[in-house]
């Protein structure tokens, strides 16, 4: 017997809680392996949360944050932006941010960012940032 589904593709904001776990998993240094240990699942089942492809559950987000030493929340900082950017909807594709924040240049960033208590500091580092990014962009045009 054959589907008349197509396979769904990930929801957004599956997505955007996986690239999270990714993250902090990245940036403490753990292996999938070692976190599916604490989780009570396979390697495999890590993986398939951080792409997205398969959704954290209540319970498991839960444990997620206890071993990750983050609050439940922060799986879901960022979103909210791109939601109020028109940057999420079902049909998207993963955002160019996804591929960025997976990359050992984001993770390097992130957890040098990550050690700055300075609120203020980590302020002026994101419009350093904007600034440069537009620079680029007005050299491209």
């Amino acid at each position: 017997m054959t589907s008349k589904h197509a396979p769904r593709s990930a929801n957004p904001v599956d997505v955007h809680v996986g690239a999270r776990v990714r993250l902090r998993r990245q940036i403490m240094k753990m292996s999938q392996e070692k976190l599916g240990d604490q989780l009570g699942v396979t390697f495999q089942q890590v993986q398939k949360y951080e792409r997205g492809t398969n959704r954290v559950g209540a319970s498991r987000l839960w444990r997620l944050s206890q071993v990750l030493e983050v609050p439940v929340s922060f799986f879901f900082e960022g979103m909210t932006n791109q939601i109020e950017a028109g940057e999420f909807s079902e049909n998207d594709q993963m955002p160019i941010v996804y591929d960025f924040i997976n990359s050992s240049d984001g993770v390097a960033l992130a957890k040098a960012v990550s050690q700055i208590t300075n609120k203020a500091v980590r302020r002026q580092i994101l419009e350093l940032a904007r600034s440069l990014a537009k620079d680029s962009a007005e050299k491209t045009d």
